[in-house]
């Protein structure tokens, strides 16, 4: 195993099928960010989402996908550029990987694209005992997803975070509470209502447990761009708070904790859960 990536990769490795997958998709996660910062990436874009919560200020869940935002609007923007730079930095950890941009809708804001990789080929990469390898289909693909806002809504404050190991880089992020703001909007304006996405409620957690500060300037404008509010008034803080409590009274809690369950180490922290937990949590947030 290359030296570098023997520091990335925690030893001993964990000892079930679902750990080491995470531990792998973490790995290349943050591959990829060292790879997109190589490629001045950070200049136009920030990161944001579950991911960059994680990686740049310890969110205790895991997280799967990369989300970006532009700084500004570019209907331009592809990730085919960044493509070489992700494939030849992952090579050179020894990972092999394909990089797939996907085709977008007209209508859509979002530029996605693919990492993938063959599982089994990546677990011998990091020396996975063969007790767990044997049990591992040889086609499984390994996928990790990259979003980019290319029409990103205004108000939102960005700042450089650094990453120390194992080589040292920097990441242009949202700041906490523009990031709190991103959550609320999802929580609140999500067009699936009946795929509660106990992920949003588990963070919501986080940020009130760790930062409450609230940026709802940026939280309107995003609601405003979504279609999700029309009022001519501006958001108050009275009508935002509100508008969570109706999401809260809506949730199926039992539906929340089973979705959030796979990407928590510590079930026991959803003990707790309840919408009168919820609404507690949500006295709690701080406006800025």
């Amino acid at each position: 195993m290359n030296d570098i990536l023997k520091q990335l990769i925690s030893k001993p490795l964990p000892d079930t099928e679902r750990e080491i997958l995470q531990l792998l998709r973490e790995s290349l996660q943050s591959l990829a960010l060292l790879a997109l910062w190589r490629s001045n990436l950070f200049e136009h874009a920030a990161f944001y989402g579950g991911t960059a919560l994680r990686i740049l200020y310890g969110l205790d869940r895991f997280s799967e996908d990369l989300d970006f935002s532009l700084l500004k609007p570019d209907h331009n923007f592809t990730f085919d550029k960044y493509s070489g730079s992700i494939i030849r930095e992952l090579e050179a950890f020894g990972f092999k990987v394909s990089f797939e941009v996907k085709k977008k809708n007209t209508n859509s804001e979002i530029e996605s694209a693919f990492i993938k990789t063959n599982t089994l080929q990546q677990l011998i990469v990091i020396e996975t005992p063969s007790s767990i390898t044997s049990q591992f289909d040889k086609q499984k693909i390994l996928k990790v997803k990259l979003e980019i806002d290319t029409n990103p809504p205004p108000g939102f404050n960005t700042e450089m975070k650094y990453v120390f190991s194992p080589i040292q880089f920097a990441v242009k992020s949202f700041t906490l509470p523009s990031l709190f703001a991103g959550k609320m909007h999802a929580m609140l304006c999500r067009k699936w209502v009946s795929r509660v996405k106990g992920r949003d409620w588990y963070d919501f957690i986080w940020y009130i447990s760790k930062h409450p500060e609230l940026n709802l300037k940026h939280l309107e404008i995003r609601m405003r761009q979504s279609g999700d509010y029309s009022n001519e008034e501006v958001l108050t803080e009275l009508l935002f708070r509100e508008m969570l409590n109706n999401a809260i009274d809506k949730l199926d809690v039992e539906k929340a904790k089973n979705e959030v369950d796979p990407f928590v180490d510590n079930q026991r922290s959803l003990d707790l859960w309840s919408k009168e937990f919820f609404k507690a949590a949500a006295e709690k947030i701080i406006i800025v």
